[in-house]
């Protein structure tokens, strides 16, 4: 009867994934944001402050100059696409 009520071990596996190239560079499993490189407060040593100062400092990095008047730009050519869409008829503002 104890060879019915016995447990099994579990069987172990040697996994590795298929398209995995040993000498790249680091673990296949780690997940990695893809802007993580480029973050200034992302391993900033100091505690809370530390990084809410280092936070502020990119804060006030010059972008660029162009962004609002490229947005802009982008919304006004969409919102005329959506009044062309629905057919809207831009003669109620103007006096005949």
């Amino acid at each position: 009867m104890g060879r019915f009520t016995k447990l099994r071990k579990n069987k172990k596996f040697s996994y590795s994934p298929r398209y995995y190239d040993d000498k790249g560079e680091g673990n296949p499993f780690r997940i990695e944001r893809k802007l993580d490189k480029f973050r200034t407060t992302l391993d900033s040593p100091g505690g809370l402050k530390g990084r809410f100062t280092s936070a502020m400092a990119d804060m006030r990095k010059a972008g660029d100059r162009h962004l609002n008047t490229r947005l802009l730009i982008i919304i006004a050519i969409l919102v005329l696409i959506f009044l062309y869409i629905i057919d809207f008829d831009l003669s109620i503002f103007f006096n005949n």
